[in-house]
C-alpha cells in the first residue's frame, strides 16, 4: 500500500467535462499542485452519495482557502457515471476522475475485490498530495467512514 512520502504511480484516468472526454495522467492532475483526493467504493452508493461526496462539495471553498489547488474524487466507475454523479451533487468545482479499470486503485494498493457485488473497487480513503507526493493518507477500516471525510481532512490542513 502506498504510504506518506511515496510518489503517486503514473496512471491514465478517464474524465468527462463539458461533454468532452479526456485521459489525464497522474502527472497531468498532480504535478506542481496541492491536491486533496478522496476515493469511494462506488458512485451512487449510500455513504458515498449521502455523506462523502457532499462533504467535499460543501467544504470546497474552505479547502481552496487553505491553499488546495484541486479537490479530486475518484472511483472505479466510468467517466459517464462519474460525470452524472457529480452533476447530481453540484460538484462542478471537483474533478470527478474515473478509474474504470481500477488501475490507480491497484497501483496504490488500495483496491479490494467485492466479487459479484461489483468486482474490483477502491477502498474508501482520502489523501493530500503535493506535487505528486503523498503528504497525508487516511484509509478507512472496512465499513467505516471516520477519517476520509471532508471535515477530517480539512482539520489536518
Amino acid at each position: 500500500m502506498i504510504k506518506v512520502g511515496d510518489s503517486l504511480p503514473e496512471v491514465t484516468f478517464s474524465l468527462r467535462k463539458n461533454g468532452i472526454n479526456s485521459n489525464p495522467t497522474t502527472a497531468d492532475i498532480f504535478s506542481g499542485k496541492k491536491v486533496v483526493m478522496f476515493a469511494v467504493p462506488g458512485a451512487f452508493t449510500p455513504t458515498c452519495s449521502e455523506a462523502h461526496l457532499p462533504g467535499y462539495v460543501t467544504l470546497f471553498d474552505e479547502f481552496n482557502a487553505k491553499g488546495i489547488d484541486k479537490v479530486v474524487c475518484t472511483s472505479v466507475n466510468d467517466a459517464f457515471v462519474m460525470t452524472a454523479w457529480g452533476d447530481l451533487h453540484n460538484a462542478e468545482h471537483l474533478i470527478m476522475l474515473a478509474d474504470g479499470g481500477a488501475d490507480f486503485a491497484k497501483a496504490v494498493g488500495l483496491a479490494k475485490e467485492t466479487g459479484t457485488f461489483g468486482g474490483t473497487r477502491s477502498v474508501r480513503y482520502a489523501m493530500l498530495v503535493e506535487d505528486g507526493v503523498v503528504k497525508i493518507l487516511n484509509v478507512e477500516a472496512p465499513g467505516k467512514f471516520d477519517v476520509s471525510d471532508a471535515e477530517s481532512m480539512l482539520a489536518l490542513m
